[in-house]
Order: structure tokens, then sequence, then C-alpha cells
């Protein structure tokens, strides 16, 4: 690797970063998890090859189930399901984003899903 493949590499490190960022700050603002997702897929040919993949790979398994289980939850919510679904998706996402970020800084892979 080159000293331009490293700083093209450095470059999209930062976009990682930042998907992580969004993902995190969508339990203050939901519409931050969709502008992470957004850059994750506009970046992703870029990142394709790279370690990074399978960093942006976790990201969208991340958005997706998370998007799925919040949906889930709040058709259950009449039942009292639904708290308890948001519940575990609550910590359960939280531990992705925190895995996903701390395997970013530490320059790890993330093992596929």
């Amino acid at each position: 690797m080159n000293l331009g493949d490293e700083q093209e590499l450095d470059n999209l490190k930062k976009y990682t970063f930042a998907v992580y960022i969004l993902q995190a700050l969508s339990f203050v603002t939901l519409f931050s998890g969709v502008f992470g997702i957004i850059v994750n897929y506009i970046k992703y040919d870029d990142i394709r090859g790279t370690w990074l993949q399978s960093h942006f790979d976790w990201q969208k398994a991340t958005f997706w189930w998370s998007l799925t289980w919040l949906v889930i939850g709040y058709l259950t919510l009449f039942i009292w399901i639904g708290a308890l679904i948001w519940g575990i998706l609550t910590f359960w996402a939280i531990y992705r984003i925190a895995k996903g970020w701390i395997y970013l800084v530490d320059g790890k892979q993330m093992y596929a899903d």
C-alpha cells in the first residue's frame, strides 16, 4: 500500500466514523440514522475490498434490523410487548454501535453477520 492509498483509507475511515456517530445520534433524533445509512450507501463503492467494508456491512445490518424491530415494537405497543421490544432494541443497538466504533478505532475488521 503506498502513501496515497493510506491517505485515501484514512479519509474513508472518517466516513465510517461519521456513520457510527450518526447512528449513535439516532437515539436523540431518528433522522440522523437515516442520514448515516445514506452516507453508507453513497460511499460503499469506495470502501469495497478494504477492511472498512466489514464496518459498512455491520452498519447497514444495524440500521435495517433496528428499523425492522422499531416498527414491530410500534405495531405491538398496544399489547405492551412493543415496550419490551424497544427496550431490548435499545441495548442491542448501543452494543452494535459501541462494538463497531471500538473495532474501528482499533483498526480491526468486523466479522460477518
